[in-house]
């Protein structure tokens, strides 16, 4: 089984060319696009009026979405549903998975193994560190990060980790191990319900039901960690993972890949009456403080500014130590003079993080967030 088989014997199940999760594109368009037109506009701490909304309007929505053919392979016959699963990655661009073996999962490494020259397997002593090494690779990444573990009590391991791309916004998938498929509900070893472990730290949480139903689902799974920016989750029982393409009858409903031609990642820009509303209150400001997540164009909008940068834990290198208008962390972790910052400002603009700590007391101070998340 390849990603380019084509031959008769073989069952199609994808539409379009191949195609891989654009590595390279930028992670921070929301920041760079606020700090492009505050740089433009001449912004001074005292007395200078932000303008640059006026003069440099990012794209609208429909025109910043990334749109990715669908990645296609065909199904063999002597494929096993691990097969299908690990081919998916792989026409989904993955070349890592983090996990630790088990027997639960034993189809799905042998899968990996037979395919080790093209996708690699990291063990780990601990599910916990998988989950953490596969969000981490996403955030260094922007590609997929995918994690395994067994069944039962290994799969709740995955949660620590997990929470943490879900709280980040990182695109992680987890594929966990379930009992046999008819000893669900019986107590037998480690027959934990997966799914409903994930369902709060998920926003694609489905337990696969067979090879078919995996050719669809796996996909969907990979589309949507990707395109919505989060974790997805498959539950497979041990013995699903190696049923064959043969063994398994597609239902009269079920006539292939139920997604689009192509497909879509979040919007990257921020829409320009956005990017108005925030540079009006910067407008407003006489002593603005900042905790932002871009890198490039921060330090040329600091000295418009002259405002002091507070650090997020996640961006402590988007300034260097010794800039001078770096007041270090924020927050429990942070530094009394960016507490200080927070305390004096009258305006606190955060872009590109999700920092909990916003000190200043709302009755006084304005404050106004830039992310790609809409929360």
């Amino acid at each position: 089984m390849t990603s380019t088989h084509t031959s008769g014997s073989g069952v199609d199940v994808r539409t379009g060319a191949p195609s891989v999760y654009d590595s390279d594109a930028p992670r921070s368009e929301p920041c760079r696009a606020l700090l492009k037109a505050a740089a433009a506009g001449g912004a001074s701490f005292l007395h200078t009026r932000l303008a640059a909304a006026q003069t440099t309007a990012p794209a609208p929505h429909d025109q910043a979405v990334n749109r990715e053919r669908q990645p296609q392979f065909d199904v063999a016959h002597n494929a096993t549903t691990a097969d299908v699963i690990v081919e998916t990655l792989l026409a989904w661009d993955v070349d890592h998975v983090f996990g630790m073996v088990g027997d639960g999962i034993n189809p799905l490494i042998e899968a990996l193994r037979k395919r080790e020259d093209r996708i690699r397997f990291i063990g780990v002593r601990h599910q916990e560190a998988a989950a953490v090494m596969a969000s981490g690779w996403a955030k260094a990444t922007g590609r997929l990060g995918v994690c395994v573990a067994t069944t039962g009590p290994r799969a709740v391991h995955l949660t620590n980790g997990l929470y943490d791309a879900h709280l980040d916004g990182e695109p992680v998938l987890a594929i966990t191990g379930l009992t046999f498929h008819d000893l669900h509900g019986t107590r037998f070893q480690k027959s934990g319900n997966a799914p409903a472990l994930m369902d709060d730290v998920a926003l694609f949480n489905v337990a696969v039901t067979g090879l078919r139903h995996a050719v669809v689902v796996t996909d969907h799974a990979c589309r949507s960690a990707l395109g919505q920016r989060g974790v997805a989750h498959l539950a497979v029982s041990k013995d699903v993972q190696a049923q064959r393409l043969a063994d398994d009858k597609a239902s009269m409903r079920n006539h292939g890949l139920r997604t689009s031609a192509a497909w879509s990642r979040a919007a990257s820009t921020p829409a320009g009456a956005d990017v108005r509303a925030v540079a009006a209150v910067l407008n407003a400001g006489n002593r603005v403080a900042r905790a932002l997540g871009a890198r490039e164009e921060l330090e040329r909008v600091a000295a418009r500014l002259n405002a002091p940068v507070a650090r997020a834990l996640l961006g402590r290198t988007v300034l260097p130590d010794d800039s001078p208008f770096s007041t270090g962390g924020i927050g429990h972790p942070g530094t009394v003079p960016s507490e200080d910052a927070m305390h004096r400002c009258d305006t606190v603009l955060i872009i590109g993080s999700t920092m909990p700590w916003v000190d200043p007391t709302p009755a006084r101070r304005r404050s106004r967030r830039a992310d790609r998340s809409a929360v």
